[in-house]
């Protein structure tokens, strides 16, 4: 099996999974239809490649929440016609300041190897959920043989050095229920995230399981491991 690890970090992102005409609504983490559509725009898939965007379902999925962001609501409004009453009053939400680690797996080495490519030489433009937000341009941190569990309990903490300063107890993880254990069935909420088509004339998605697990922030983070010097002009270029 091979692990592909990625790094969500932007001023803004956006993750919605249950947003309806003029207001569009953000989850607080990832969501696996979002990231599934940005490997396809990677690998050059259009809209209605229905049975390849269905195929990547299969991939094994976690993110770990490793800095908690504000929600902020962005109002627009977004003219159809040339009236003067030819316009939509939307709001818009978003995740601002937050930081995710994601790991993507598969046994298929092949599609490993050429989701990697994909993800290092994208076809398409990547977004962090809306096109409006780009992606953070070190998005890719590396492949590895390591289940996508180990690398999220395990992969060192990626928080910024301002929010570390508050030093939370827990990180939380998020993880296909399959990767957690026979127990975990019992547990985890349904996420309507799991792609059937992203056509623009019939967007359709299925529900798919997922657990939480909180882990120590100890296991991910050392004060003794950071550097200590002061550095007045280095948060400049976080």
């Amino acid at each position: 099996m091979s692990t592909i690890l990625l790094k969500f970090a932007s001023p803004l992102q956006a993750w919605g999974t249950d947003s309806n005409f003029n207001i569009r609504h953000t989850d607080f983490h990832p969501s696996k239809s979002a990231v599934i559509g940005m490997i396809g725009g990677a690998m050059g898939l259009r809209r209605d490649d229905d049975k390849e965007f269905q195929a990547l379902n299969d991939l094994d999925f976690g993110v770990r929440v490793d800095q908690i962001g504000n929600m902020m609501s962005d109002y627009q409004i977004v003219r159809y016609g040339e009236k003067v009453g030819d316009v939509h009053l939307t709001h818009r939400y978003y995740l601002e300041d937050s930081i995710f680690l994601v790991a993507l797996a598969s046994s298929d080495e092949n599609l490993m190897e050429n989701i990697e490519y994909a993800l290092k030489h994208p076809y398409f433009q990547l977004f962090l959920g809306r096109k409006s937000v780009p992606i953070n341009a070190d998005y890719f941190l590396e492949k590895n043989n390591k289940s996508p569990l180990e690398n999220l309990k395990t992969y060192p903490w990626l928080a910024s050095k301002w929010y570390r300063k508050k030093e939370p107890r827990n990180l939380s993880i998020f993880a296909d229920v399959d990767l957690v254990g026979d127990k975990a069935q019992n547990f985890g909420e349904m996420r309507k995230d799991r792609v059937v088509s992203f056509s623009r004339k019939d967007r359709i998605f299925k529900y798919r399981k997922e657990v939480r697990v909180d882990i120590p922030l100890g296991d991910v983070y050392k004060k003794e491991d950071i550097d200590s010097e002061h550095d007045i002009f280095g948060s400049i270029w976080e």
